[in-house]
């Protein structure tokens, strides 16, 4: 199955007292919320918006799942606190953010092998992760990645 690089897909805004809702009528699970305090609450529904559908389609495509087509706009129902708007997501950038996000490892050095480094001014994540791509004969074009 070969993913979309962008998507677009209606949100229906809930404008409730306690709060704003967004919710993917065709991606069922897909939900986010602005507190009402938020400052540019025109931002904020859209920030949530694409970073929910971003990562729920995300999640999507790692499980193989099918993604839908989006429903047309206009045959999207909503209440009178509600809107219906088009939510755009960019998944490259979505994908390389989650695909390059770090991650804590706990390891076990020498105390004779740390002072070495630290006089040496090494970054202990950086070695360790050029040793890594060394010791599985990852491609450059990999090592570049990682260095972003």
């Amino acid at each position: 199955m070969v993913n979309k690089d962008f998507y677009t897909f209606p949100a229906v805004v809930n404008f409730d007292d306690d709060g704003i809702g967004i919710e993917f009528p065709d991606i069922p699970g897909c939900f986010s919320c602005v507190e009402l305090d938020s400052e540019n609450i025109p931002h904020k529904i859209m920030h949530n918006a694409q970073e929910a559908l971003g990562l729920h389609l995300y999640s999507m495509e790692e499980d193989g799942d099918v993604i839908p087509e989006p429903s047309d706009i206009l045959s999207v129902q909503h209440e009178a606190n509600q809107a219906v708007i088009l939510v755009d997501v960019s998944m490259p950038p979505v994908r390389e953010r989650i695909r390059n996000k770090s991650g804590n490892k706990m390891c076990t050095v020498p105390a004779w092998l740390i002072k070495e480094a630290e006089e040496a001014g090494l970054n202990f994540s950086r070695a360790l992760q050029d040793a890594l791509i060394d010791k599985l004969g990852l491609t450059r074009e990999v090592r570049r990645k990682v260095r972003r």
